[in-house]
């Protein structure tokens, strides 16, 4: 790890299982910190994630990589009576502790807050759950789609009038939550910086997608009267819609007023300023949908590069509606380090997405493999200051595998 970084000496002990919380792992890994993954005898279930029927299939494992490069991996089986010897030793060595258990397990495995903030006073300890702590579905199992999704409003909205909800992209929440919970980490952890003391910090899935759908919901919080869902051949704004060049691509224009002028002269329909249909506003807002049927024969009769120039040269707010295989060939990626290199994990595996900050002047570590399950854990053990005979004894007790056992992702 580089000297320099900025996290260079954090000790973190990830602890949650499949996106969220790992991947605000990989954040803190992404700037120097030392990442331990705990995982259960048979893994985060995440390290199959890629065979998943609803999700792209590959031979890699292409999911457990992005959420879990960086760390090192022990396993440990928290049911086990010996297991608390090894968990009180890991909190002690660490300063940051993410979890995701159900609250309703950790109580069992003596793993709440309380029972593990007096081991070490300076521990920030990040909870992440479904619904929130409190309240009445508090302990009801969540994902993004059912959290994040589904109970905050967002895909009520994401779709068309007419059209059913439908299936996001899948772990789109989760990763906007790992940014939220690695913001309250750090929070804390500056927090500790001026104090001493550590803290418990905690969001969830709800709270991330209602903070995304804040706008809106703030609009219902003040009594706001919205409009009917979006008609791409009906719009509220013909000037702010979705469009299809002759090529097939889709793209989305929006034109402000002080624009409209310069865009309708750029796609050679000057006499749209004159058209009494559009020219007055009253008589604009009343023939939406005559101006897409307009721009919709304009817009289908030249391919996305034509109509890329004529934006780009009229300086107007556009954009691509684009595949993944066409996203990872944007040159935009890579010049600015949103897709780097992933060092170790074989296969077709050779790049990853970096975490969504930068901070200039300091470069991320290099992106490495994640873990085979349980690969480092006789060295994190010997860490921790267990010697052979007390390792043994854990494996004896089936704390940890027997020797041999751990396997790559």
């Amino acid at each position: 790890m580089a000297n320099d970084n900025i996290f260079s000496g954090l000790k973190v002990v990830d602890l949650s299982s499949f996106i969220a919380g790992p991947s605000a792992a990989v954040i803190l890994s992404d700037f120097g910190a030392d990442v331990i993954k705990v995982e259960p005898p048979h893994g985060d279930p995440w390290r199959h994630g890629h065979k998943t029927p609803i999700q792209p299939q590959a031979q890699d494992a292409y999911q457990w990589h992005l959420a879990n490069r960086n760390k090192r991996s022990i396993t440990l089986d928290l049911k086990s009576p010996g297991a608390q010897q090894v968990l009180f030793e890991l909190v002690n060595w660490a300063d940051v502790f993410i979890v995701n258990t159900p609250h309703h397990a950790r109580k069992k495995l003596k793993l709440e807050y309380d029972d593990v903030a007096g081991w070490n006073p300076r521990l920030i300890y990040a909870d992440l759950t479904g619904f929130g702590e409190k309240g009445p579905d508090a302990n009801l199992p969540g994902f993004d789609i059912t959290s994040y999704w589904a109970r905050s409003g967002l895909l009520s909205m994401t779709r068309d009038a007419g059209a059913p909800p439908t299936w996001p992209v899948s772990g789109s929440g989760d990763n906007a939550t790992a940014v939220g919970l690695y913001s309250a980490i750090v929070t804390a952890l500056y927090r500790r910086e001026r104090t001493g003391k550590g803290t418990y910090v905690t969001t969830s899935l709800l709270a991330e997608g209602v903070w995304s759908a804040s706008v809106s919901i703030q609009a219902a919080l003040a009594g706001a009267k919205f409009p009917a869902m979006h008609d791409r051949k009906h719009p509220a704004n013909a000037a702010m819609n979705v469009y299809r060049a002759a090529d097939g691509t889709w793209f989305v224009l929006i034109v402000t007023p002080d624009k409209f002028a310069a865009v309708a002269n750029a796609i050679g329909r000057p006499d749209l300023l004159t058209d009494p249909r559009f020219s007055e506003p009253a008589q604009l807002v009343a023939n939406m949908p005559q101006l897409t049927a307009v721009f919709d024969e304009v817009f289908g009769a030249q391919a996305m590069p034509h109509w890329h120039s004529v934006f780009a040269g009229v300086n107007v707010t556009f954009g691509e509606v684009r595949g993944p295989q066409e996203v990872i060939d944007d040159p935009q990626l890579r010049a600015n380090e949103i897709v780097v290199p992933l060092e170790g994990a074989g296969g077709k595996l050779t790049s990853t997405i970096s975490s969504p900050i930068q901070v200039h002047g300091v470069a991320k570590v290099t992106a490495r493999r994640a873990p085979g399950l349980g690969e480092h854990t006789e060295e994190i053990l010997g860490e921790l200051g267990f010697d052979a005979g007390s390792i043994e004894s854990l494996r004896e007790d089936g704390v940890i595998p027997q020797a041999g056992k751990h396997v790559a992702a």
